[in-house]
């Protein structure tokens, strides 16, 4: 391979430094002037520090179907000198073949043979595989096994590689006659679609018949990873290696998916990289960055040690219309802190045919450079995320009790507390943490020991999870009896509730974390009787206090009588200190500054004596990702809202100094001071909008010292 002007990293010479890593995703279409395309591409990576060029096949506006014959032969001498071209550039090349099973029907029907998916209502696909068709994996292991003899670094296996979300079928496939006599050899005896679907998805405990189909699903998968893992082996002598897209966890778990199992099925000498689906394809507010965040943390702990990560930056259908500069930028930086390994890029048109007619993207893909290779020198192996600990487990959707029988109902992880705890400033990890929370049904993958075991540590509970735990037993290790869940429109004796209403005790803990450990100003006791809307919740938990609760809030009904508690602390006998909210949404509740304060007070009090979260507040939709690696502790914060924000911290200790910089927008990384603002550290300059704040420090038990990066040792 020959190496261009820069370094074989896609690093223009004279850069010094752990470098970001460009993975541009590009579709060169067959034809003519085909060379003349690829070198005008490997001029564009070369000029925007592009190391590797994934190569669609037969992607988007280009798919027929699934190639076949001819129209493979046409792909594969497109790919083979694609792929000669951009080596002789000294670029890497991998390959991204555009079907498995298929995506969606699209309109095609050139199903060759293969026996189609079939939903839950008998619908057959037209143009989509099952996973147990001998034919489409006899396909399958050949395709992929042709394109690997042309020396491809990755071959990635599509998002298609799944069950669910394969329009226009109803949820998806995995329930056509094959399957069926699958599950039939497991149950014992012969099952039929309708009645298999009506035991899956029953209310109350789960069918024995749900594992049983989740494991004929899981086998068929893991069968296909091992064939096509061979397939490439041995046609790439071991040199190659498989990627996996991937998509929400909750719907692989519907699936039955095993992460480690199926990353080692599809391993090939030890190695394998996933890409991890955590963003939106096109425009949305910036406080959703917060999804983006756990998404990626969520994924991070399914992951076995070898494998490696590429998260996908997408832009559909690829044009500067569907999605800014701006929040692709914050996007890139998100995976970056995540700890990426390359950022698979999804931005130019996969009809764009000539790579060099899109200057603006050229100019994102350079002005994105500073941030990104800034968090890429700060990047270590150890880094572990810090926060609020949010259990689940993979197979979560074996557990979970459904209330209206249907199948989606399956798919349930902590999403909903990420989003309400990330979106009021407090950091979230898929690891263990000082305090944990677990909300809605995620409760019922767990047994009894292992609820113990959190109800004897710091515990955050929502009005759904509050009432499961009552009915399996922990009722007198909560502080309040879960009496019942109402929806709005339920029947209540007490009438129906309208406010969340501020008590003595609430206003005193919101006092307590507004002044923690440093002398500041306190929020006045007036704030006692305050009302927070839950007018917008589906539904409530109707908690009764028991002796040794400390009710924070409670609920009225709107002529002013109480209806319950709103939100409570108590210490159990295990030595554990639970909170439990009545709200069943929380992430629905409306947000409010006292919302907030409400929070954090929560999660100091959970924490008990020995507080370590750092907590983030001063403007609205401030989103927090902390890690420790060693004694430093890192914290990134992203303004979520659309106005320039200001950026306060609650640290439960002195830190040795704050080392503060700014990561505008599309700008270079800028070092920047920290001030006091009634005791407490604040970031100097405003945030901008989907701009980042990074603030690095050393806990020690002195004066606290506000610094920019200049003057730090």
């Amino acid at each position: 391979m020959r190496e261009r002007a820069g370094r074989p990293d896609g690093v223009p010479a004279g850069i010094r430094g752990p470098r970001a890593r460009y993975h541009l995703r590009y579709q060169l279409r067959p034809g003519a002037d085909l060379a003349q395309r690829a070198a005008a591409l490997a001029k564009v990576c070369d000029e925007n520090g592009v190391g590797e060029v994934v190569l669609l096949l037969g992607a988007e506006e280009e798919y027929t179907g699934h190639l076949l014959g001819a129209e493979e032969d046409r792909w594969f001498a497109a790919a083979s000198e694609a792929r000669s071209v951009l080596t002789e550039a000294g670029l890497d090349v991998s390959l991204n073949p555009w079907v498995t099973a298929g995506h969606a029907d699209r309109g095609r029907t050139g199903r060759p043979g293969f026996a189609p998916m079939v939903s839950p209502t008998g619908k057959a696909a037209a143009a989509q595989a099952s996973f147990a068709c001998p034919a489409w994996r006899d396909w399958l292991y050949a395709h992929y096994g042709r394109f690997a003899r042309l020396g491809f670094r990755v071959l990635w296996v599509e998002d298609d590689f799944r069950f669910h979300n394969h329009a226009p079928l109803d949820w998806g496939g995995g329930f056509e006659p094959l399957m069926m006599e699958r599950l039939s050899a497991l149950v014992g005896e012969q099952v039929t679609r309708p009645d298999v679907v009506a035991a899956v998805t029953r209310p109350g405990p789960p069918h024995p018949w749900r594992a049983l189909l989740q494991e004929v699903w899981r086998t068929a998968q893991l069968e296909v990873a091992e064939g096509l893992a061979a397939a490439v082996r041995e046609n790439s002598a071991g040199a190659a290696r498989l990627g996996l897209m991937s998509s929400t966890p909750a719907l692989h778990s519907v699936e039955g998916r095993d992460w480690e199992a199926l990353f080692g099925a599809l391993s090939i000498g030890g190695r394998v990289t996933q890409r991890p689906h955590f963003a939106p394809y096109s425009d949305v507010p910036a406080r959703q960055l917060a999804s983006a965040v756990w998404s990626l943390e969520a994924q991070r702990a399914l992951r076995p040690a070898h494998v490696a990560v590429e998260p996908e930056i997408e832009n559909w259908p690829h044009t500067a219309w569907s999605k800014s500069d701006t929040q692709t930028w914050s996007e890139m930086v998100t995976a970056q802190l995540a700890g990426a390994e390359a950022l698979l890029l999804n931005v130019h048109p996969s009809a764009a045919g000539h790579a060099d007619r899109f200057p603006r993207i050229d100019a994102l893909l350079r002005r994105s450079r500073p941030a990104l290779d800034w968090l890429a020198g700060r990047r270590t192996e150890q880094a572990e995320p810090i926060g609020v600990g949010l259990p689940w487990r993979p197979a979560t959707a074996a557990h979970v009790q459904t209330g209206e029988g249907a199948l989606h109902e399956l798919a349930v992880d902590p999403a909903p507390a990420a989003d309400y705890l990330l979106g009021y400033g407090v950091p979230v990890t898929s690891g263990p943490g000082p305090v944990q929370a677990l909300f809605g049904r995620c409760a019922d993958a767990f047994g009894d020991e292992a609820l113990r075991a959190m109800l004897a540590g710091g515990l955050l509970l929502d009005g759904v999870a509050a009432r499961r735990l009552t009915e399996r037993g922990f009722g007198a290790l909560l502080g309040v009896r879960a009496a019942g869940v109402y929806g709005r429109d339920a029947e209540h004796s007490e009438g129906p509730y309208a406010v969340e209403q501020l008590t003595e005790a609430g206003s005193q803990a919101m006092e307590r974390v507004s002044g923690e450990g440093v002398q500041a100003a306190r929020h006045s006791a007036t704030e006692q009787g305050e009302q927070l809307s839950v007018d917008v919740q589906p539904a409530l938990a109707h908690l009764e206090e028991e002796p040794g609760a400390q009710v924070l809030t409670r609920i009225r009904t709107p002529d002013g009588r109480p209806w319950g508690a709103g939100r409570s602390h108590f210490v159990n006998a295990l030595g554990g200190r639970v909170a439990v909210l009545a709200a069943t949404a929380p992430a629905d509740l409306a947000r409010s500054d006292p919302g907030q304060r409400l929070l954090h007070a929560t999660v100091r009090f959970l924490e008990g004596d020995q507080p370590r979260l750092p907590l983030v507040s001063g403007s609205p939709h401030l989103i927090p990702h902390a890690a420790r690696s060693g004694d430093l502790i890192r914290l990134a914060v992203a303004n979520g809202s659309a106005d320039p924000g200001r950026l306060r911290l609650g640290l439960p200790g002195t830190p040795h100094a704050v080392r503060a910089t700014l990561l505008a927008p599309l700008a270079e990384p800028a070092p920047t001071s920290m001030t006091q603002v009634d005791g407490h550290p604040e970031l100097e300059a405003e945030l901008p909008h989907r701009g980042w704040a990074v603030l690095e420090w050393r806990p020690a038990r002195r004066r606290v010292s506000l610094a920019s990066p200049t003057s730090v040792s």
